[in-house]
């Protein structure tokens, strides 16, 4: 049966022993929270596979304590990889990195380069170091479905699967880390996070390289990610009024998740506000999402974030939490994404 349990002595000593056993704990970090095996240990590692639901060849990252070796997950970093460290961790940093022999397969997903960070929320960086080694953690959830940034979230989403949280509040940061490669010379953004481009170009002196097909597989990469199993589009905010009106008089019930709008005097549904400042935005934005999709509705619509730099982690997962192509009839022609559940 799924438990909490706050991350005192007891607490922590249960969950360092559920790991050195081959069991899974959920934890958090900075980021969203995470649903932890021993990183060297193949067998508890396919455990996480097997609740998430995760294909075999998506890998998972190893969380590891601010000063764990590198070189025992690692045969190579590169001396710009060092630099994001000494900036960045601990922090909402993920750096690819060519594996060491001794990192299991099933760890990477089959490819040769592995996914290491350090977390700095305080309840992982303890476990991290009385464990003395690599947490292999993906999000805490079913694979693709929205991220959990509270103890209550994993709970929820695990029902009654045997598994251990420790409760450390709700994510400070909200969305998953940022993800550098750094397996074929110069630094190449995989994932956008809240360490932004301009953050990384500072640090190395140049800016990232994009993301190509011949990137190694990373977490969060599939067009369809961080979903609601409830039907959900992405609306541009001078048509959220047209695409609430549409679907309110189709006989569909909706949710709307905004940033800057207000909510009409005749609005009937469920109305959410995830703040207008990014940080704010990213700190609600899974828990919101969450919200939505157990308020029972047809469909939730979700106010477009701006384009803007700050803006691009958001408006990553978004995107990907409702993608599926074209949206349904009654909305403007691209306009809206759709995705079903």
């Amino acid at each position: 049966m799924t438990t909490i349990w706050a991350p005192s002595t007891d607490g922590m000593a249960l969950a360092l022993s559920r790991l050195r056993n081959g069991e899974l704990v959920g934890f958090p970090t900075e980021t969203v929270y995470g649903l932890g095996a021993d990183a060297s240990n193949e067998r508890a590692v396919v455990r996480i596979f097997t609740m998430k639901g995760r294909p075999a060849n998506h890998p998972v990252i190893v969380h590891l304590a601010p000063d764990a070796d590198l070189e025992r997950w690692a045969r190579k970093v590169p001396p710009a990889a060092r630099t994001l460290i000494e900036k960045f961790a601990p922090g909402p940093l993920t750096l690819i990195l060519p594996k060491a022999a001794s990192v299991p397969d099933i760890v990477t997903g089959g490819q040769n380069n592995v996914g290491l960070r350090f977390p700095s929320h305080p309840v992982a960086q303890r476990l991290l170091r009385d464990f003395d080694g690599g947490v292999a953690a993906p999000s805490a959830n079913r694979f693709g479905h929205v991220s959990p940034t509270t103890a209550q979230h994993v709970a929820d989403e695990f029902g009654d699967a045997e598994l251990m949280i420790l409760d450390g509040g709700p994510c400070p940061i909200g969305i998953e880390s940022t993800i550098v490669d750094f397996t074929r010379g110069a630094a190449v953004l995989l994932r956008p996070g809240s360490i932004t481009p301009q953050d990384l170009a500072e640090a190395l002196g140049y800016a990232p390289l994009p993301g190509t097909r011949k990137s190694p597989r990373v977490s969060g990469s599939l067009d369809s990610h961080y979903a609601p199993k409830t039907q959900s589009r992405l609306v541009k905010p001078f048509e959220l009024p047209a695409a609430i009106r549409s679907t309110i008089l189709s006989g569909r019930s909706v949710g709307v998740l905004a940033r800057i709008a207000a909510k009409p005097a005749d609005f009937v549904g469920v109305w959410r506000q995830a703040g207008p400042e990014w940080a704010l935005y990213a700190r609600a934005l899974y828990a919101e999402l969450r919200l939505l999709d157990a308020a029972g509705v047809d469909l939730i619509l979700v106010e477009e974030p701006p384009a803007a730099v700050d803006w691009q982690a958001i408006n990553d997962r978004l995107h990907r939490a409702t993608h599926s192509g074209k949206g349904e009839a009654g909305t403007a022609a691209g306009a809206t994404r759709t995705r079903r559940g």
